[in-house]
C-alpha cells in the first residue's frame, strides 16, 4: 500500500504488518480477543502533538500482557515507533491511541491457550473526550448503578481488560434513567469505578479515591501526585456510596478527558450543585502538566 496515496486523516491503524486506514482495520473473528475478550490493551493520548505520560502507559501495558500471560512480540522501543507512526501517519496533533494484545487463535479445535498465536494491534484516532464542552464545565449527571463490578478475585482489575459487560449493564441502566454516566458498586455498598474512569471525592478538603478493585488509571496516578504537590492531603480507601453522596466534590479522572466534574449523584446535587473549588484547580494543573517536558515525549511528524 503507497502511504503517500493512502488517507489517513480520520485515524491510521498498524495491523500484521502494516498500516492502515482505520476504517480498513480488523481482526479476525476468530481470534480469541474477539471471541472471548482474551485481550488487554492500554490507551495514551496526545496532546499538542506530544504523548502524556507514555512510560506509565508503556508500563501497564506490558504488566498487564504479563498478568494475562500474553506476549505482543514488540519491545517497548517498537511499540512506541509504532504508536508513533500510527499519530503521524494521520497527522493527528490531538490524539486518542491504542495498543492491543490479543490471545491470537490456537490450532483449529484446541481449547488450550498457550497454542495460542498472540498478536499486537494499534490506532490512533482524534482525540476522544467522554464528556461534552458543556458537561464538562457544568459538571456530570451520574447514576450509582446496584449492578456490581465483577470481584478482583475473578478478574483483576489492574490489568486493563475488555470485560466491560457489567459496566455496560450499568450504564444503560443509567441511562434510563436520564443520567448521563455511571459508577458501580462493591458487594459491600462501595463505590469502585466506572466505565473507564476512576472516581474522587472532596472530603474534609482532601481527596478520597477507591484503593480496591479498581483499574490503577495513569490519570488517578497523575491526580494523586498533582493533590500531593498542590498540599492536598489524599486517602485510598473505601469509599461508601452514601459518603460519595454527601462529598463537598467529586470529579471523575480518565485519559478520555482527565478531571470531569460530577455536580448531580442519582439525580441530586453533589453540594450546591455547581463545579468545586478544588475539582477546578486540579482540572487547571492537569492541563498545565501536559506542557510541562517531564511529562511528555513528542510526536515526530
Amino acid at each position: 500500500m503507497d502511504d503517500n496515496a493512502t488517507d489517513f486523516s480520520r485515524g491510521c491503524a498498524w495491523q500484521r504488518g502494516q498500516y492502515v486506514p482505520i476504517a480498513q482495520a480488523s481482526i479476525p473473528m476468530t481470534d480469541w480477543g474477539f471471541l472471548r475478550s482474551d485481550a488487554t490493551y492500554d490507551v495514551v493520548t496526545v496532546w499538542d502533538g506530544a504523548f502524556f505520560r507514555l512510560d506509565a502507559h508503556l508500563d501497564r501495558f506490558f504488566a498487564s500482557c504479563e498478568r494475562f500471560r500474553l506476549d505482543a512480540g514488540k519491545s517497548r522501543a517498537e511499540v512506541t515507533d509504532i504508536l508513533s507512526q500510527c499519530v503521524r501517519r494521520a497527522g493527528l496533533r490531538s490524539s486518542y491511541v491504542e495498543m492491543i494484545a490479543t490471545r491470537g487463535q490456537p490450532a483449529w479445535g484446541s481449547r488450550d491457550p498457550r497454542q495460542a498465536v498472540n498478536q499486537f494491534y494499534a490506532f490512533a484516532v482524534p482525540f476522544v473526550w467522554i464528556a461534552n464542552e458543556q458537561q464538562r464545565e457544568r459538571g456530570l449527571d451520574v447514576a450509582i448503578s446496584p449492578v456490581h463490578r465483577i470481584p478482583p478475585s475473578s478478574v483483576d482489575p489492574r490489568a486493563k481488560n475488555y470485560h466491560w459487560n457489567d459496566l455496560t449493564m450499568g450504564l444503560l441502566g443509567a441511562l434510563d434513567q436520564g443520567a448521563e454516566s455511571v459508577l458501580l458498586t462493591d458487594p459491600a455498598g462501595n463505590v469502585v469505578e466506572g466505565p473507564g474512569f476512576n472516581v474522587f471525592a472532596v472530603v474534609d478538603g482532601g481527596l478520597v479515591t477507591p484503593a480496591e478493585g479498581v483499574l490503577e488509571g495513569v490519570t488517578r496516578r497523575t491526580v494523586i501526585e498533582m493533590a500531593r504537590s498542590l498540599g492536598i492531603p489524599v486517602q485510598l480507601r473505601a469509599l461508601p456510596a452514601a459518603e460519595l453522596r454527601g462529598a463537598q466534590e467529586a470529579f471523575l479522572s480518565t485519559s478520555g478527558g482527565g478531571v470531569l466534574p460530577v455536580t448531580k449523584l442519582d439525580g441530586r446535587a453533589v453540594a450546591r450543585g455547581q463545579v468545586g473549588p478544588v475539582t477546578r484547580r486540579l482540572v487547571q494543573t492537569y492541563w498545565d502538566w501536559h506542557r510541562d517536558p517531564k511529562y511528555s515525549t513528542p510526536v515526530e511528524y
